[in-house]
């Protein structure tokens, strides 16, 4: 089964989100509890989340993934900066608890200077504090592209997030790949997927690959940028997309569109996906 969807507008809730991933052939779909800016998150409507429950069990929805505001960084230089990740991250892990045994994905910063072994001890930090809040839902790290000072461009500084975070079972916490930021950062899962695969069952374990962001890159290999492109239009290309979500390590893997499209495009790119899946 291909667990597929896109990223959704929440802004008129969890059921309209649901009714909208059906529209476009999804049967699971990626959204912001907050301004993905930061700020204030609306209140969440229990009876909306009850309705959207019922319709997702109707339609063996897979398990859905919120993402975290893209100005939470848990490694900044910054001591307020830090401090607003933590309070964010806290609160949107007891909202989560709304619509529990699903995912809440993050990036884990930037280091801005300080450098990745201060950055991780800050990422740990912050962590160890707010892990107690996902009392049902899987936390993951974002692998990223290595623009700037990001850190968790390489397999290496994910595995060393976790294996130092306290709360770290492999049903807590886990990883979020990108297919456009891994390969930016120098996997070639276009020409060696099984490899990359290998390494990161490896270094980090295949039982943490929980969500994958599914996005074509608008840069060459290893360029280090974060350019996300539509299926096919990109570097990493169609048929590379389709051996990506075709490999036997990866199905049941709930995957989710991040590509520049409005809903028509997402809806076309789920109907590529889905005829050209073997599973």
């Amino acid at each position: 089964m291909l667990i597929l969807g896109a990223h959704l507008s929440s802004s008129n809730g969890f059921l309209q989100m649901g009714k909208t991933a059906l529209q476009i052939g999804a049967n699971t779909f990626q959204f912001f509890l907050r301004n993905p800016r930061g700020g204030a998150a609306k209140d969440i409507d229990a009876k909306d989340v009850e309705a959207f429950l019922k319709l997702a069990k109707e339609h063996e929805f897979g398990q859905i993934l919120a993402h975290a505001p893209y100005t939470l960084n848990p490694c900044s230089k910054d001591l307020k900066t830090r401090e607003f990740a933590r309070e964010v991250f806290a609160d949107d892990l007891k909202r989560m608890e709304y619509v529990p045994g699903n995912l809440y994905n993050f990036h884990p910063g930037s280091h801005v200077g300080q450098g990745v072994e201060v950055a991780i001890s800050q990422i740990v930090e912050v962590l160890d504090e707010v892990m107690p809040e996902a009392k049902h839902t899987t936390v993951l790290l974002e692998t990223m592209s290595g623009k700037g000072s990001e850190v968790g461009s390489t397999f290496e500084e994910l595995a060393e997030i976790i294996s130092r975070t306290k709360n770290n079972a492999p049903e807590q916490l886990g990883v979020c790949l990108d297919t456009c930021h891994v390969y930016s950062a120098g996997y070639d899962i276009v020409g060696r997927l099984d490899e990359v695969l290998d390494k990161f069952d490896k270094v980090i374990g295949l039982n943490r690959l929980h969500a994958i962001h599914l996005n074509d890159s608008m840069t060459e290999f290893n360029s280090h940028k974060d350019r996300h492109e539509r299926i096919g239009f990109g570097t990493l290309g169609q048929e590379g997309i389709i051996r990506f979500i075709n490999h036997p390590k990866l199905k049941g893997i709930p995957i989710n569109l991040e590509t520049p499209n409005e809903l028509e495009g997402y809806a076309d790119e789920i109907t590529l996906l889905r005829g050209n899946f073997k599973g």
